[in-house]
């Protein structure tokens, strides 16, 4: 699904006294948000004066959050970015665009559900596709999943047997 603005980031915490924000990175790392200059919270943009790695988390200081109590009052938001100004490698796609997805089998090109959840485990990324039943897809490019086209709103998999039990 082709969205203006995507999910990147949640607010978590607070690193010490200052106002700096524990971040917990929904794509990339903490490499991948301290490339950005202009973040949205709540659909204003924010500028980061400071952004760092730390434990996984990215550490971001915003401009007006100057302590603690300012910082705790922002814990859960989320922070997007405009999907305009970010530039993914060919073939890959923020979580959030996959969602809502029409899955269908590569092979007969029947439909057989829709895209519903990205779940995020050690070993990688699963689908969970809900049509007549709801079955759970590895996010492994040409192995099960052949093509996607957000314009056409459109996931084409590999259907193995014994997926869709």
């Amino acid at each position: 699904m082709k969205l203006d603005m995507v999910p990147v980031a949640r607010i978590v915490g607070v690193h010490g006294i200052r106002g700096e924000l524990r971040v917990l990175p929904l794509e990339g790392g903490p490499d991948f948000l301290a490339g950005f200059k202009t973040f949205y919270l709540d659909g204003r943009p924010v500028v980061p004066a400071a952004c760092r790695g730390h434990k996984g988390m990215a550490l971001l200081k915003l401009a007006g959050v100057d302590d603690r109590t300012a910082a705790e009052a922002l814990r859960g938001r989320e922070l997007f970015l405009r999907r305009a100004d970010v530039r993914l490698p060919e073939g890959e796609y923020f979580d959030a665009e996959l969602i809502g997805l029409d899955v269908y089998d590569g092979e007969t090109g029947e439909c057989v559900g829709e895209l519903t959840k990205v779940e995020r485990y050690p070993a990688g990324k699963v689908y969970t596709v809900r049509g007549v039943k709801e079955f759970l897809v590895p996010a492994v490019k040409d192995a099960f999943i052949l093509g996607v086209d957000l314009e056409n709103n459109r996931m084409d998999i590999r259907v193995w047997e014994g997926l869709m039990e």
